[in-house]
């Protein structure tokens, strides 16, 4: 990671070397919450800084943490009832200017494209492969500079 690319870190100055980026963790599963946090770990990258999660059952709670800022990533199940993750980050992409980057999490590869649908800028599947979730979720948190992919 260029020093370039650790300033492009979703946040930008908020986030220094000892700030946490916060990953808001919806699901109305207690289980699916703690297999991504077990699968994220602390840091997922040695330049970037800890990982601090707020765990989310319910959609109002997610509009109230994400209107309230200071999320770096949202990670949505798509499967949570009675509020799917897809239809939320729909919701927040309409409502929420700069919205961060959000990952839903799909019941099967089929419905991937809901996750396009919702607008979300990456889709995991069930069950969770803490290596593909991990890549997913540094790739959203490092915004790449222009020019390069």
């Amino acid at each position: 990671m260029t020093d370039q690319t650790k300033s492009d870190v979703f946040g930008g100055p908020d986030h220094g070397p000892n700030k946490s980026l916060r990953v808001l963790v919806y699901s109305d599963d207690v289980d699916v919450r703690q297999q991504v946090i077990l699968a994220l770990g602390k840091r997922l990258h040695p330049d970037l800084p800890d990982l601090e999660y707020v765990e989310v059952a319910t959609e109002p709670v997610v509009i109230q943490q994400m209107d309230a800022g200071n999320i770096a990533l949202a990670i949505l199940d798509g499967e949570a009832v009675p509020a799917g993750g897809m239809g939320i980050a729909r919701q927040l992409k309409d409502e929420i200017f700069h919205c961060p980057p959000i990952l839903v999490l799909t019941g099967r590869v089929q419905d991937n494209w809901l996750a396009t649908w919702s607008r979300a800028e990456a889709a995991v599947t069930h069950p969770i492969d803490p290596m593909v979730l991990a890549k997913t979720a540094l790739d959203l948190l490092v915004v790449q500079p222009a020019g390069q992919s």
